[in-house]
C-alpha cells in the first residue's frame, strides 16, 4: 500500500479496488475541508432511533447529504425541521459503503447570526451597558499569591496543566480544587455556588477554567447567572474559557482574560528563579543602602560634636539676649505712649470743632422757614389745580354727545346697540331706538332711503 494515499497512481497503471478508491477519496475530502460553514435549506429530514439526524442541505441550485451523529446531535438547541434555513459547520467526507458525498456535522445553528450568537450579543450589550465590563471596576492581581482557587472540572487536561505550570514556576504556592461541571444542563448552577463558595475561602485570586469546545459547549460561560456572580466576586478573577479564539461573557466580566488555562497559571504564577534573582538584588540594594546611610549618619554626627558648645557660653548669651530685649521693650512702650497722647490731643480738637449744638441751631432755623413757607405752596397748588379742572370741564361740554342731544340731534340704536351710520344698515320692518337729548323713542323703519338728505343751512 502506498505510504501517501494522495500519492499519484504509478505509471503502471497500478489497479485500485472500490473499497481502495473510496477510502483515498475520503480522507482527502477530510483533509482538505476539515471545518467548513456552509449555508443552506433542510429538506428529508429523518431521525432513526439511533439518535442520529440525517437531512439534505440544499439551495436553489444544488444539494448535498449532512449526517448529524447523536452526541453532536444532543447539543443542538434548535428544533429542525424541513424547510429551515440553517447554517452547519462541519467536515467533508465520503460514505464508502455506497460512495456518497456527505458532511458530517458538529453544529447546527439558524442562518444567519444564529440563536446562540444573537443571545450572546443581546446579553453582552445588555450587561456592557449596566458597567459589568468597565475597566475602572476591575481588580488587579496579586503580585506574590499563596493561595489560588481553581474553578474547573477535576477531570480533564485543564486542571493537570494548571497543576504542571505552577509546579514548575511556583511550587509554593497552594492550590485549592472548587470543582465544578463546566458542561452540560446543571453547568450552570453549579458554577455559579462554586464560584461563591470559593470566594468566602479567603483566596488571594480564582482561576474559572475550561478547555476548548463548540459555542454550545461553552454556552454555560454565557450564561447571566454566571455573569454576575463573576462580577459579585470580590477575590480577583482570572478567566480561561476555551481556546484563544474563544471568548465568553464570563470573559468580559472577569478581572483579566486569560487565552488559555495555562496561561491564566503563568499570569499568577511567578517564576521561582525570577523570584530568588530579584531577593538577590534586593539583597545587594539593601547592603548598599545600609552602608551609604552609615556613611551620611556618621559625618553628620562629626558635624554634631563639632558644633556643640559648652552650655555656659549658651545661657550668657541667652542672657545678654534678654537685657537687649528688656531695653527695646520699654523704649517701644514710651514711643506708643507718646503717640497715643499725641492722637488723643487731635481727636479733642476735631470734636470741639464738630459739636452738634451748632448743627442743630441751623437746622431749627431751616424747619421754621420751611413752616412757614407750606402754607403758602400748597394755596398756590390748590388754584392751579382747580383751574385746570373748569378748563377740562368746558372742553368736555363742547365735545360731549349729551350736548348734541340738547340741541336737537338724536342717535339711532339696532337691537344690539350699535349705532346706526347708514340706510344699508337696517331693513324694513327693523326696531329701533332713537336717543333724545331727554329720553329715547321706539321706531320702526318702513324703507330706508338710499339718497342721502340734505338739509339747509339756514
Amino acid at each position: 500500500m502506498l505510504k501517501d494515499p494522495f500519492e499519484r497512481l504509478a505509471l503502471d497503471r497500478e489497479i485500485l479496488t472500490v473499497s481502495q478508491l473510496n477510502g483515498r477519496a475520503r480522507m482527502l475530502l477530510e483533509d482538505v475541508f476539515a471545518q467548513i460553514w456552509v449555508e443552506g435549506e433542510i429538506s428529508n429530514l429523518a431521525r432513526p432511533a439511533s439518535g442520529h439526524v440525517y437531512f439534505t442541505l440544499k439551495d436553489s441550485s444544488a444539494q448535498v447529504r449532512c449526517a448529524l451523529f447523536r452526541q453532536s446531535a444532543q447539543r443542538v438547541r434548535q428544533a429542525l425541521r424541513d424547510g429551515l434555513a440553517v447554517k452547519v459547520r462541519g467536515k467533508v467526507s465520503l460514505f464508502e459503503g455506497r460512495g456518497d458525498y456527505q458532511l458530517i456535522l458538529d453544529s447546527v445553528e439558524p442562518a444567519g447570526d444564529g440563536a446562540l450568537r444573537l443571545a450572546f450579543e443581546a446579553l453582552k450589550e445588555r450587561l456592557g451597558a449596566e458597567g459589568l465590563f468597565a475597566a475602572e471596576g476591575k481588580r488587579a492581581l496579586p503580585a506574590h499569591p499563596r493561595r489560588i482557587g481553581i474553578v474547573s472540572s477535576p477531570t480533564g487536561a485543564v486542571i493537570r496543566d494548571i497543576v504542571s505550570v505552577f509546579g514548575r514556576r511556583a511550587p509554593q504556592v497552594e492550590l485549592t480544587l472548587v470543582p465544578t461541571a463546566v458542561q452540560g444542563r446543571d453547568a450552570t448552577a453549579q458554577i455559579v455556588r462554586a464560584l461563591q463558595l470559593a470566594d468566602v475561602q479567603g483566596f488571594d485570586a480564582l482561576i474559572l477554567a475550561r478547555g476548548g469546545g463548540s459555542l454550545e459547549d461553552l454556552w454555560c460561560f454565557n450564561e447571566e447567572a454566571v455573569a454576575r456572580a463573576v462580577a459579585g466576586c470580590q477575590t480577583p478573577i482570572v478567566c480561561a474559557v476555551g481556546h484563544e479564539t474563544d471568548v465568553s461573557i464570563a470573559d468580559f466580566v472577569a478581572d483579566v482574560r486569560a487565552p488559555t488555562p495555562s496561561a491564566a497559571a503563568e499570569l499568577l504564577a511567578p517564576h521561582s528563579g525570577d523570584l530568588e534573582l530579584r531577593l538577590e538584588v534586593l539583597r545587594r540594594r539593601l547592603l548598599h543602602c545600609a552602608r551609604e546611610r552609615l556613611k551620611r549618619e556618621q559625618l553628620r554626627l562629626d558635624g554634631l560634636t563639632r558644633r556643640l558648645r559648652h552650655p555656659g557660653e549658651r545661657l550668657q548669651q541667652q542672657a545678654q539676649r534678654v537685657d537687649d530685649l528688656e531695653q527695646r521693650l520699654l523704649r517701644a512702650v514710651d514711643r506708643r505712649l507718646c503717640a497715643g497722647q499725641e492722637r488723643l490731643a487731635r481727636l479733642d480738637t476735631r470734636l470741639a470743632a464738630q459739636h452738634p449744638g451748632r448743627a442743630l441751631k441751623l437746622l431749627g432755623q431751616r424747619v421754621e422757614h420751611l413752616q412757614a413757607r407750606l402754607p403758602r405752596a400748597m394755596r398756590a397748588q390748590l388754584d392751579v389745580r382747580q383751574q385746570r379742572l373748569q378748563g377740562l370741564a368746558q372742553t368736555l361740554q363742547v365735545v360731549s354727545p349729551l350736548a348734541t342731544l340738547g340741541r336737537g340731534y338724536s342717535i339711532l340704536l339696532d337691537d344690539r346697540g350699535q349705532a346706526i351710520r347708514s340706510p344699508g344698515q337696517v331693513r324694513p320692518g327693523q326696531h329701533l331706538r332713537a336717543l333724545l337729548g331727554e329720553g329715547e323713542l321706539a321706531l320702526r323703519v318702513e324703507a330706508p332711503e338710499r339718497e342721502p338728505a340734505t338739509l339747509p343751512l339756514l
